[in-house]
């Protein structure tokens, strides 16, 4: 059975796993998941190790075929989107009376797969990409130093695969070359050595990539790129080339308005799904490496937001610069809120934004802090704060002094107990935190990095502290 488009979604639809639709999900929140596995017919849980905190690391195996893949998430704690999707995979080769099974007992008698779904999960307790003694494990295939990079080389040497699947997170600021479009999905087969050659088991990964690349652009046409290909020496996927397995690297991207990566998560079960498909019929021997070549490289030129034709003045002295903006994401426990920062200043016409405005004939304008307006943190209201902003006001003091983080989606900065200056003068690295108008009238305000038009009604969206 061939899985066309309209397999995959009904396939997706069917399995997406309900427990897991946010991203920061834990090692806790993985384990009940595991656990109806293992009383599955269908799989083979097993523990494999522990890492440095002593948190569990299993191994789900399904498949009795000669042909053996092995797949690894979350190797960087806060990457998690591959591991949603492996979840999606456990769901599907579990289910049946769906119009599957002829698929499903192809790759069941054909491959044997070996999935990893969290290999860090010191890291996805804190959302941080290294172990719990802060060394990056993809920088450990060498040395093999940490006890999780360790465990995954055993299993390598213990299971030689002739497939690997390397799974990744890479930054939402990747575009496809020349336009705004941010690259959804990022493939690559790596390097073995430094002249980057191509022997029979990287050309092997290249034609698996030809495959999934043809397959995705039915989904996200112009959204897929190529990781850069330098070698890394103590890199794991560089290494499982080297060892003789034909390794995929897959880098979940960013998807507009995908905060939770969803849809991202999608296309990384579609994904796989093919190349399991094309595997187990070695069709992928078909595809010409040459194709591979021609998928367009990554390139790193977008920002949340960038605002053109932005007048400043300092000194007397007029100018008109863009501006890009990046919304860093801070972690409080399972949450995070955002800090909006000046990234670039100067000619970006190269550069892109997932949001653009044009203010030209408009001006900065520095935001002013009310602190003469005292009330309660839980006082405030939509309204006033919208009232505030239109009155050129970034900040507000509170009254009561917040002994814990609050997290607040209101489009202002609250203050309790702390001093907040807002910058006179665009400044690389400072907070992006101004209003944007003429002398006479307010039109925008920019409140950690988020744009409000204070012509239009104004949402809640944001995701600020109280400082």
């Amino acid at each position: 059975m061939n899985l066309v488009k309209e397999d995959f979604i009904k396939a997706f639809s069917l399995y997406e796993e309900k427990a897991l639709q946010h991203r920061r999900f834990k090692h806790a929140d993985i384990l009940p998941l595991l656990k109806g596995k293992e009383i599955s017919k269908q799989f083979t849980v097993e523990e494999i190790g522990r890492s440095v905190e002593d948190r569990s690391i299993y191994s789900v195996k399904y498949g009795r075929g000669p042909t053996k893949v092995l797949l690894w998430s979350q190797m960087h704690g806060d990457e998690p989107t591959a591991t949603m999707a492996l979840f999606d995979l456990f769901n599907f080769f579990e289910g049946g009376a769906d119009g599957f099974d002829t698929f499903r007992q192809a790759i069941e008698e054909k491959l044997t797969l070996y999935f990893i779904p969290m290999l860090n999960p010191d890291g996805a307790e804190r959302y941080q990409r290294r172990t719990a003694i802060d060394v990056d494990m993809n920088r450990d295939a060498r040395a093999g130093a940490t006890v999780e990079g360790a465990l995954l080389r055993k299993q390598a040497m213990l299971l030689r695969p002739d497939f690997a699947f390397n799974l990744h997170n890479q930054n939402n600021y990747y575009n496809i070359p020349g336009t705004s479009t941010p690259v959804t999905i990022s493939l690559l087969a790596p390097a073995f050595d430094e002249e980057r050659s191509i022997n029979g088991v990287r050309a092997d990964a290249m034609r698996i990539i030809v495959g999934i690349n043809h397959v995705l652009q039915g989904f996200i046409p112009g959204a897929v790129a190529k990781y850069d290909d330098e070698h890394t020496a103590r890199g794991f996927g560089d290494n499982f080339q080297k060892w003789g397995a034909s390794t995929i690297l897959i880098e979940s991207g960013a998807y507009r308005d995908d905060t939770e990566k969803l849809e991202v998560r999608k296309y990384n079960f579609i994904a796989l799904l093919h190349a399991f498909q094309e595997i187990a019929k070695k069709s992928y021997l078909n595809h010409d490496i040459a194709v591979y070549h021609e998928i367009p490289l990554n390139d790193e030129k977008l920002h949340d937001l960038v605002i053109r034709n932005l007048s400043i003045e300092k000194n007397g002295k007029k100018m008109l610069v863009d501006v890009a903006v990046r919304q860093n994401e801070k972690t409080v426990g399972r949450d995070y809120y955002v800090e909006g920062v000046i990234e670039d200043i100067g000619d970006l016409q190269d550069f892109h934004g997932y949001t653009e405005i044009d203010v030209e004939g408009l001006q900065f304008i520095p935001a002013k802090v009310n602190n003469d307006q005292l009330l309660l943190f839980g006082e405030l209201t939509s309204s006033f704060v919208e009232s505030l902003l239109k009155q050129g006001y970034g900040a507000i003091v509170v009254s009561d002094s917040l002994a814990q983080i609050r997290l607040h989606s209101f489009p202002i900065q609250v203050l309790s107990g702390a001093n907040f200056l807002a910058d006179s003068c665009l400044r690389l690295g400072g907070g992006a935190d101004f209003f944007i108008g003429s002398e006479k009238e307010l039109q925008y305000a920019l409140i950690n990095g988020y744009l409000i038009n204070l012509k239009q009604s104004i949402d809640n969206k944001s995701k600020n502290v109280v400082k």
